[in-house]
């Protein structure tokens, strides 16, 4: 082993992981708030929830499902892949770890989102 190399491990809570895909998602332009994940009981065994975030991990890859809310007169298309593009690209370069899948559910148009801005 090389000086440079230290053993041990680093392991990321799912709950790190959900923090980076909800604020990578809410960094976007067009995204206006996150949205609860539907689901009966399954929910609960699953985390990120509330944050409209769902994410498993299998091995060293990250699965991902998002539920959000976009904003009025935007391309839902484009906004889809630009979340999809950031929140691959920060899980990535955060932990190191690979992406199997970004699916992204829009929940509602936020008509709304003036209000928000203004609160």
């Amino acid at each position: 082993m090389s000086k440079s190399e230290t053993p041990g491990k680093t392991t990321v809570s799912p709950d790190v992981l959900t923090t980076i895909a909800k604020l990578s998602t809410l960094a976007v332009p067009g995204v206006s708030r996150m949205a609860f994940v539907p689901g009966g009981v399954n929910r609960l065994f699953r985390r990120g929830g509330n944050d409209g975030v769902r994410i498993e991990t299998e091995e060293n890859t990250v699965f991902v499902d998002l539920y959000f809310l976009v904003r009025q007169d935007v391309n839902i298309r484009e906004v889809s892949r630009n979340v999809q593009k950031q929140v691959a690209r920060a899980v990535q370069e955060m932990t190191g770890m690979d992406v199997g899948h970004i699916n992204i559910h829009i929940e509602d148009i936020d008509y709304d989102n003036t209000r928000e801005a203004g609160a």
